[in-house]
């Protein structure tokens, strides 16, 4: 089992409380009461930060007063605040520290944490929290440790290199962050134990083969007995799943990627 020692990075043990609210546990059930995820439930109990994802206050600089954990999401978050006074929480980028400036502007100065127009950043820069649709605030590459890299600006469009591999052109107008995301030991963690997980929120996972035939498409047989599907796995609900495609045909997003990301190799 292994973590991350946070002593070292935060600067904060309890959030601002006049930006976060109560986070109702749903355990993967719609509003009907029905489980449409599977393996959700328990965890320890949890407080919604606010995170300003838009950064829409343009041209006023701001400085980062705590570096804070949120056990929300992967990447570290810092509290800053404007010269006006308000404070909001952001997605912290790696080695910020307490006391530096930033700003979010048309055009700002290439510093990690600042904010700006995809057209304004020079080929080459790492990016994060990048918007999709100018004004709708950051929607991709978010977690802990990840950037986008810009590849090429081009016919009102900004050409970027994701962390999937995959190769995406976005509106020039949009904006993204400065520099690579806080907290790159993440992927390093091991879990290590049952009851960690389910301090996460995340259930027991059976296997299709220990069930019975009525529970599972894979159940059922005396001993252990392979699938004995022709067609190969399927899911509980006896759907093909063994190398199917689940993105759809015609997705409207489809003429923004320009290379599909690379699929990894199994080990």
């Amino acid at each position: 089992m292994t973590g991350i020692s946070f002593k070292k990075i935060l600067t904060a043990t309890k959030p601002y409380k006049k930006l976060t609210k109560t986070l109702k546990k749903k355990a993967g059930r719609n509003k009907q009461g029905r489980i449409t995820v599977r393996h959700r439930g328990g965890g320890h109990k949890r407080k919604y930060r606010i995170i300003d994802f838009k950064r829409d206050k343009m041209n006023i600089p701001a400085k980062v007063e705590t570096i804070e954990y949120d056990p929300n999401r992967s990447a570290f978050i810092c509290l800053v605040t404007y010269k006006d006074g308000e404070k909001r929480y952001i997605l912290a980028p790696q080695d910020i520290k307490v006391g530096d400036e930033i700003i979010a502007a048309e055009k700002a100065p290439l510093k990690p944490g600042n904010r700006m127009v995809l057209k304004n950043i020079p080929t080459g820069t790492p990016v994060y929290n990048i918007e999709l649709v100018p004004g709708k605030g950051g929607k991709i590459v978010r977690s802990a440790g990840t950037s986008a890299q810009v590849m090429a600006h081009e016919g009102g469009y900004t050409y970027l290199t994701l962390p999937s591999s995959e190769v995406r052109i976005v509106p020039q107008e949009a904006m993204a962050t400065v520099g690579v995301i806080s907290n790159p030991e993440h992927r390093f963690v091991t879990i290590g134990k049952a009851g960690r997980t389910r301090w996460l929120g995340i259930r027991p996972t059976v296997r299709g083969s220990a069930m019975n035939p009525v529970d599972h498409p894979h159940g059922g047989g005396e001993g252990r007995a392979p699938v004995g599907l022709r067609k190969g796995p399927k899911t509980p609900w006896g759907k093909q799943a063994y190398g199917v495609k689940t993105r759809k045909k015609k997705k409207y997003s489809d003429k923004f990627i320009i290379k599909k990301r690379k699929k990894k190799k199994r080990s």
